[in-house]
């Protein structure tokens, strides 16, 4: 009987402390998925520089191969045994591989009884950003300098000749050129700024695609007709997008802009509209020199120009693509290009259609062209003008 009651009070009491015991993973369990989800490389190694623990981040930023520990960070864990002190080392690639990380930095620190842990850390995208920096930095200085140092010579000259009216008038004419350059150049600068930076959008309104058109197209009547180009559209389509008037005007703008630039004298170039699963699409099409297909996913960045000589000749900043791929993405939209050389080009503005418009109405104006590169916004990219 005793025996029984005894066995009872055992049973109950095993039953309450297994009802105390916490339920789901332990903190061992709980320390294997941290570091397993880090986004940081994780390795740890023994006192013979054995692999004990890593994480799969660690292989991907190659501190882990062929189930070692990168040759540097063995010898810096050495290092960190002898003095007990934590340090920083740089396990980059020595070869470019891809598209592998290409900086990437260490931290080796004392776990205590031989241990040590590799902590790596991906700097690659900073180490682009930085590059990106100096180059933009870079070709603003040599862009600027340009029209400020025509300017200062062509002063000099009209001060020479100030008694001739006729050099006088022609070095007048350069100036003035130069000066609607540079001041072209830093509307653009500043405009590239505001779409790229923190500054916040203006509010998103309903815009009417016709008005965008027909304003883009009085902005460039002024340089097609001095180009000899007829620039055509067609029919009034009705469309509505949600955006700024502003910013759409000034990226079709930069768009047929770009077209006649690059358009021989007399040939054509034309604006067609239309809505294709609920995003509008405006075409601007040219039958100029077309670019190649190893720069047309350049001609986006920032300062690019695939015919250095004729955009000097037209003037052209290297800014006007840029901004509108960045309007484009700034209105959850695109731009695509299509081209070859030879023939000609078509960038396509692809933004979301308002709600109101009934598709039915508005489906496939135009066919669709079958070949198209699609250049979006996200990186990383940056643009230019042609």
């Amino acid at each position: 009987m005793v025996g029984a009651v005894v066995g009872f009070l055992l049973a109950r009491s095993r039953r309450r402390r297994e009802e105390r015991r916490p339920t789901g993973p332990t903190v061992a369990e709980l320390l294997r998925r941290l570091i397993s989800s880090s986004n940081n490389g994780v390795v740890v190694l023994n006192r013979f520089d054995d692999l004990v623990l890593h994480n799969p981040r660690a292989l991907a930023l190659g501190v882990i191969r062929n189930n070692q520990a990168d040759p540097r960070a063995r010898s810096a864990a050495e290092q960190v045994r002898e003095t007990d002190e934590p340090m920083e080392i740089d396990l980059s690639p020595l070869e470019a591989r891809g598209r592998q990380p290409e900086a990437v930095l260490a931290e080796v620190r004392p776990l205590g009884d031989g241990f040590t842990v590799v902590e790596a850390v991906d700097h690659s995208e900073a180490v682009r950003l930085e590059a990106t920096r100096r180059d933009f930095v870079a070709n603003v200085s040599h862009e600027l300098k340009t029209p400020v140092g025509a300017i200062a010579l062509l002063t000099e000259a009209v001060l020479d000749a100030a008694e001739d009216t006729d050099e006088v008038r022609r070095f007048g004419e350069k100036i003035l050129r130069e000066s609607t350059r540079l001041g072209q150049l830093v509307t653009e600068l500043i405009a590239l700024s505001r779409l790229q930076g923190a500054e916040r959008l203006p509010d998103l309104n309903v815009v009417e695609v016709d008005a965008v058109v027909r304003e883009a197209l009085g902005r460039t009547q002024l340089s097609a007709e001095s180009a000899e180009i007829n620039v055509t559209t067609d029919a009034p389509s009705g469309l509505l997008v949600e955006g700024d008037r502003t910013l759409l005007v000034t990226a079709l703008s930069n768009l047929l802009e770009n077209a006649v630039a690059y358009s021989t004298a007399g040939s054509p170039v034309s604006i067609s509209r239309r809505l294709v699963e609920g995003m509008v699409e405006i075409a601007v099409t040219d039958r100029g020199l077309g670019i190649p297909e190893d720069e047309q996913q350049r001609v986006f960045e920032r300062f690019y120009r695939a015919d250095k000589a004729r955009s000097r000749a037209t003037g052209g900043t290297g800014l006007g693509l840029a901004i509108v791929k960045h309007v484009a993405a700034n209105h959850g939209g695109e731009v695509r290009l299509w081209s070859l050389p030879g023939t000609g080009s078509t960038f396509t503005l692809c933004l979301p259609a308002h709600l109101g418009v009934e598709p039915e109405e508005q489906q496939e104006k135009t066919p669709e062209r079958t070949t198209r590169l699609v250049v979006t916004g996200t990186e990383p990219t940056d643009g230019g003008t042609l």
